[in-house]
């Protein structure tokens, strides 16, 4: 009884983990470029018994010999959907969104040691006063945006009109002429590596070389002659790509599979009061 009773309790803790990950598209569902996580269940550790000491007695059976008792269910992987999000047209000359999948920002990330490149497909870029001369290229957050150099994009003068071209070229013009840079662009390869931050970015995680994984095999920059493979749109942001009654959809189905486990504990533990209970 007392097993499964640990089923029960270890399911509803990874079943708690899948509510936490849809609860978290569910609030980014507004949010620029966000991509929707996805919880995916796998079998905990589980025991075998041979209770039949001939195998060859077994013969024709399709189910693995003896019985196998399980100790729950787990949260195998959060996935990231990676899948384009609509494009809404805004107007603004420093909104850009991109048009393909898989491609993103850099931006650098202030840190308490040291600044950090992060990544990010919220194109709702503005400008940030350096000193009475200068501007920078800031993200909704203030953290710069960074150029195919990984450089900050740094205007000198005021700017007066902005084009951004669909492979990723920026074009200012200001009050002492035109300045062009390429805006820094990744194409993600292997995105279940990234690790989610706060502000709707993403980065490399700090451990790749224990993971055994090479920085190329996880991301490619669209740099020199590779620029031709960048897609986004000026006058433009892409909206997340959560679907709210998907989402809805499977909280309930969740919270359900929750409250069957509940039930679970709740037998288990009143059949151990009727054993408990014969004198």
């Amino acid at each position: 009884m007392n097993r499964s009773m640990i089923v029960a309790a270890n399911t509803m803790s990874q079943l708690q983990q899948k509510m936490d990950v849809i609860s978290n598209n569910i609030a980014n569902v507004q949010t620029n470029g966000y991509k929707r996580r996805e919880a995916s269940f796998t079998e905990l550790l589980a025991q075998q018994f041979n209770n039949q000491p001939h195998d060859e007695l077994e013969a024709g059976r399709n189910t693995p010999n003896g019985i196998r008792q399980g100790v729950g269910a787990g949260v195998a992987q959060s996935q990231m959907i990676m899948a384009q999000g609509n494009i809404i047209t805004t107007g603004r000359e420093l909104d850009v969104a991109f048009t393909t999948e898989g491609q993103y920002l850099t931006v650098l990330v202030p840190g308490e040691n040291a600044d950090a490149i992060q990544y990010t497909r919220d194109g709702s870029l503005y400008w940030s006063p350096l000193n009475d001369t200068q501007v920078m290229l800031v993200t909704s957050e203030g953290n710069p945006i960074l150029d195919e150099n990984e450089a900050p994009i740094v205007v000198n003068g005021t700017p007066t009109e902005v084009s951004i071209s669909p492979t990723g070229g920026i074009r200012v013009t200001t009050e002492w002429g035109q300045q062009a840079w390429n805006l820094g662009v990744i194409q993600l390869n292997r995105p279940q590596i990234m690790v989610q931050q706060g502000g709707n970015r993403i980065a490399v995680p700090d451990n790749l070389a224990e993971l055994g994984i090479e920085l190329e095999e996880i991301l490619t920059p669209i740099a020199g002659a590779f620029r031709e493979n960048v897609a986004m749109q000026q006058g433009a942001l892409e909206q997340s790509n959560v679907d709210l009654s998907m989402e809805m959809t499977d909280l309930i189905q969740a919270q359900r599979s929750y409250q069957f486990q509940s039930r679970a504990i709740s037998l288990s533990d009143q059949m151990m009061g009727l054993i408990n209970g014969i004198r």
